[in-house]
């Protein structure tokens, strides 16, 4: 996730970890959610840089998990959907780095490379769809460490492969798309590329879910954001017994006292077509865009419990959209 700084916000409930119910009514693999977070931003993945080869690791990583599942694959005969993406100039220089090179970015060449996002299926009652994102990449290795997105957003895929798991069971009204996309950090190329070669995307897509770091904040709180541009969701999120705190904002641009966050990651991309999101994040921790951003690092209850919460949200716009 990007550009996103600590910020005030509206409480819509609160309880602690020790004092509040559980969620009952959804129950996920709590083992195997935390060891695919802990896997995804594992050194084996070198932080998945864009086009880099731990990337492509990470997409097969996807791939095997959506396959073991039994989603349906989205188009063609896997479930990779590519598509090339073209460095200029200085972003060249910066993601290739030529030795000696001038700051006459004119003179740096060109390098096109290919990119993936990962998606998987499920059909419903319904060809309307809602469409579940996380986005599979990080920054890599910069300056000799690895920048393994523990929270950013490793944490969004592992909950991506374990929604799909869970909804694999049920019987949803609506198709429901899960896309692990790419190319996030270096501008959402990814899910632009999902949007614009998705048929009648306006029409047939009635919501975005967007989890974009959902494993690490102190405080447990996590915010749903979006409710400012599309209120008609607000009851899908009401009366949800959690034992962290859900809470509203960071979506009004006339709201001086928070950062506005409706374009800050891949949900922006659906926004800006008029197709209803709800983007589930936390506020910058001290590890946002740092090699400390790790598996130890995150909050391993906090999360589970986030994940829980947002198949809730799910479920209840399945059942109400």
């Amino acid at each position: 996730m990007k550009f996103r700084f600590l910020a005030a916000f509206t409480l819509l409930t609160f309880c602690s970890l020790t004092s509040c119910e559980k969620q009952e009514k959804i129950s996920i693999n709590k083992d195997t959610l935390l060891a695919n977070l802990k896997e995804i931003s594992s050194d084996a993945y070198e932080g998945r840089g864009f086009s880099k080869p731990g990337n492509y690791k990470a997409q097969q990583f996807i791939s095997d998990k959506f396959k073991s599942i039994g989603l349906e694959v989205y188009e063609g005969d896997n479930y990779v959907q590519k598509f090339n993406h073209t460095f200029k100039g200085k972003w060249r220089q910066r993601m290739f780095p030529i030795e000696n090179a001038t700051k006459d970015f004119s003179n740096v060449p060109d390098t096109t490379v290919v990119g993936g996002n990962v998606i998987g299926m499920i059909k419903g009652e319904t060809d309307k769809t809602i469409v579940i994102t996380a986005h599979l990449d990080h920054l890599g290795i910069r300056d000799g460490k690895i920048y393994n997105g523990a929270d950013d957003d490793a944490s969004g895929t592992a909950a991506l492969i374990t929604m799909a798991e869970y909804f694999k069971q049920k019987t949803p009204k609506h198709t429901l798309i899960f896309a692990a996309v790419d190319a996030e950090e270096i501008g959402l190329v990814g899910a632009e590329y999902f949007v614009k070669n998705y048929e009648n995307a306006q029409e047939n897509i009635v919501l975005n879910i967007n989890m974009d770091m959902i494993s690490h904040n102190d405080s447990l709180r996590l915010f749903a954001s979006g409710l400012y541009h599309n209120p008609q969701l607000k009851p899908q999120l009401e009366n949800i017994k959690t034992p962290i705190n859900l809470l509203f904002g960071h979506d009004d641009p006339n709201n001086k006292d928070e950062d506005d966050w409706t374009f800050s990651s891949d949900h922006g991309v659906f926004h800006k077509r008029k197709i209803p999101f709800i983007y589930f994040g936390v506020e910058d921790h001290k590890d946002y865009h740092k090699h400390t951003d790790t598996f130890e690092n995150i909050n391993q209850e906090f999360y589970v419990e986030a994940v829980k919460l947002i198949i809730q949200v799910i479920e209840n716009c399945d059942n109400s959209l």
